[in-house]
């Protein structure tokens, strides 16, 4: 009932995409996160008029616009797969026309995680198991290396984290977990049903 509400409140479909990725290694099926779950998210975590969120292994891009309807964000999303992607830009058309809306502070775009430039104004990063622990270490690696050029607040936002995810930030990266937002409705039953949120510390200037 949730997906279709908020499908057609936004005009867009991203209902579950069954091709695999031509890499299963290390880059996952697409599984979009669920509206009940993004609710939570939202109900708990606030962003800020000038936050800017890029969400990797974005699918057709359901995050993107939920953030971007309620929270009025700049939005990105990062998504390998040509198919998805252009599923992703198509619903970006659907959405502007339902919104009555030109242009809007949402990007797609179709390159590998670890390739994609970290912006200076990039500072909310979502992650939903896009992908094997490498290629999130390299990603990881990128977003460090753009803070040591633009110093600003930076904070990951992980659904559903791997431990893999896990360990490697809180041993192997100087982000600190910041907060634990369960989901009541799934958690007694998987206590993976949860988002984390992890910050850098305060860096000197």
């Amino acid at each position: 009932m949730k997906q279709h509400y908020y499908e057609k409140l936004l005009n867009i479909k991203t209902g579950i995409y069954q091709k695999e990725s031509d890499d299963a290694q290390h880059y996952y099926p697409y599984e979009p996160t669920a509206y009940e779950a993004l609710e939570a998210l939202l109900e708990s975590y606030a962003f800020k008029k000038d936050d800017c969120m890029v969400d990797f292994g974005c699918g057709k891009g359901r995050l993107s616009f939920f953030i971007h309807y309620f929270s009025r964000i700049h939005v990105k999303g990062i998504e390998m797969d040509e198919a998805l992607y252009k599923a992703a830009t198509a619903n970006k058309n659907n959405y502007l026309r339902k919104m009555n809306k030109h242009h809007a502070r949402i990007a797609f775009y179709c390159c590998l995680a670890q390739k994609y430039p970290i912006d200076a104004s990039d500072n909310r990063f979502y992650f939903f198991n896009p992908f094997s622990l490498p290629i999130f270490m390299k990603v990881i690696n990128n977003i460090l290396r753009s803070v040591e050029i633009a110093n600003r607040d930076v904070e990951l936002i992980l659904y559903y984290a791997s431990d893999d995810y896990i360990y490697y930030l809180e041993n192997h990266t100087i982000f600190e977990r910041k907060e634990e937002i369960i989901l009541p409705k799934w958690y007694k039953q998987d206590p993976s049903e949860r988002f984390l949120i992890y910050q850098l510390p305060a860096l000197s200037d």
